[in-house]
């Protein structure tokens, strides 16, 4: 049976209607549904979970089945439909969830962030491969998810920031020396440079320990300044962690982890990495089909950080709130938003003052690759329009010229590539479209990102329905099947 049994004794007595709703309108087979989800449990560590056309079926007329297929089926119909499609939507009944690793809504203080932080990251080196932790986990959305975040702005305790315990009678020295918290921070930036090159599947459970040793010191004494500065370690990190699940396809976790950082951020008194978490939180929402929760996210970092932020910084909020306009199918508020970020990046670095490594990446190259998504956003908002095709395309070339020079963003090199590949699949350039993607695909196979290989088979399967009769779609397509891995394994 390979452990994605039933719950109840009524299977069959009560055709799941809701399911069945989704799973029509998917346009599906159950060989297919059934393909997703082991693909999504292989990913998740769930190498128990072997479904079959006839387990669908018996899901469809009423069976339930057990963690952590609703969440798989949750994830897959939400990707599938663009927003976020909840396991009671489909029918299905969830797990209990315990307080500690449920919800986004979570306690802004220092020890509570620091215990929450360490049992998160440890569920996850230990139970991520076998499926159990994506299990526990809901995604948030709507009020929410955005009313927590709120509180990021609300003042910090007396204390202060960056004091996990109670003030000491004397000053504790700290075991840590400065080069050591040197070697810590250092250590950050080379994971989320690993990232950059090789996608989020290959060193991801290697960031969740590195930040799992971070908590534990947080948990020791620490004198206020060392505890602040690993408490921007910890949010950095768990940014990266966030920022890898969400790569690999692991929403929930993700969302999670991203919340988790920013309370670390709020606890280090960093204002600018908050803007910065809320971002990538902007990007999920965006990827996930909710440009309107992704624009609340951008408006609050945009406001926090507002006195605080480098000209880089706010050029890549700037661009993120024209994704989420593009999405919302609100053209001109997309170009002004557009306009902001390049007039913004223009004063990138001339104040002379040094910028974190987080900001690093967004580069000449990143700023026309998110401008040129937006408009690409718009052309499909709009109904494939060509007018907004257009101006996405001398954009989208720019950031594949850029990105074609620079060795360490493969991944987003990839993306552009693709970006521009839909470019001329909306332009009904089917030819030109299946060079780019050939060359995404070459990229693909070394980068281990899912949000790359979906995205790539999303864009091939388009040019299949659309063009199947072109002899160089058809090729492409041969190769995709061939060539591309199943999944991105979550590691």
């Amino acid at each position: 049976m390979g452990g994605s049994g039933a719950d109840g004794t009524d299977a069959g007595k009560r055709p799941n209607a809701e399911l069945g709703s989704w799973f029509v309108r998917s346009g599906w087979s159950k060989g297919e549904l059934a393909r997703q989800v082991n693909r999504r449990a292989r990913q998740m560590g769930a190498l128990h979970i072997s479904t079959d056309t006839s387990r669908v079926r018996r899901w469809l007329d009423g069976e339930q089945p057990r963690e952590p297929i609703p969440r798989i089926l949750s994830e897959l119909f939400s990707e599938r439909f663009g927003a976020v499609v909840a396991i009671e939507q489909l029918g299905l009944r969830t797990a209990h969830q315990s307080p500690s690793v449920a919800g986004v809504d979570l306690p802004w203080a220092g020890p509570q962030t620091v215990a929450l932080l360490s049992e998160f990251s440890r569920s996850d080196l230990m139970l991520a491969r076998r499926g159990f932790l994506g299990s526990s986990l809901t995604l948030a959305a709507g009020p929410a998810l955005i009313e927590p975040m709120q509180r990021w702005l609300a003042p910090v305790p007396a204390q202060g920031p960056g004091t996990p315990e109670a003030p000491a009678a004397e000053p504790r020295p700290s075991r840590l020396s400065p080069p050591e918290l040197d070697l810590l921070e250092s250590t950050t930036a080379m994971f989320r440079q690993w990232d950059a090159q090789c996608g989020g599947g290959l060193r991801r459970k290697a960031v969740v320990g590195q930040l799992h040793e971070v908590t534990d010191l947080l948990q020791e004494p620490q004198p206020g300044p060392t505890a602040q500065r690993l408490f921007r370690c910890a949010a950095e990190l768990a940014e990266l962690a966030g920022w890898m699940s969400y790569d690999v396809g692991l929403q929930p976790t993700a969302q999670k982890y991203f919340v988790l950082a920013l309370h670390a951020a709020k606890e280090a008194g960093d204002k600018p990495l908050g803007s910065y978490i809320l971002s990538s939180m902007s990007r999920q929402m965006i990827h996930l089909g909710r440009p309107d929760d992704a624009l609340e996210l951008i408006h609050l970092a945009q406001y926090g950080s507002r006195d605080c932020a480098t000209s880089r910084t706010q050029a890549m909020l700037y661009a993120m709130e024209a994704r989420a306009y593009a999405n919302m199918g609100q053209p001109s508020k997309c170009k002004r938003a557009v306009r902001m970020a390049e007039d913004t990046f223009e004063d990138a670095g001339l104040d002379g003052e040094p910028e974190p490594d987080w900001i690093r990446f967004f580069s000449e190259a990143e700023l026309n690759g998110e401008n040129a998504h937006s408009y690409r956003d718009l052309a499909y908002v709009a109904g494939r329009s060509p007018t907004y095709a257009s101006l996405a395309e001398p954009v989208m070339e720019k950031a594949v010229e850029l990105f074609g020079d620079d060795d360490e963003h493969q991944r987003s090199y990839a993306l552009n590539l693709i970006g521009m590949a839909t470019v001329h699949l909306l332009q009904r350039e089917p030819e030109q479209s299946t060079v780019l993607a050939a060359r995404a695909l070459k990229i693909a196979k070394k980068v281990r990102s899912e949000r790359v290989n979906t995205r790539l088979r999303k864009t091939v399967d388009t040019a299949a329905r659309d063009f199947g009769d072109v002899a160089d779609v058809a090729r492409l397509t041969d190769m995709l099947h061939e060539q591309l891995p199943e999944t991105a394994e979550a590691v």
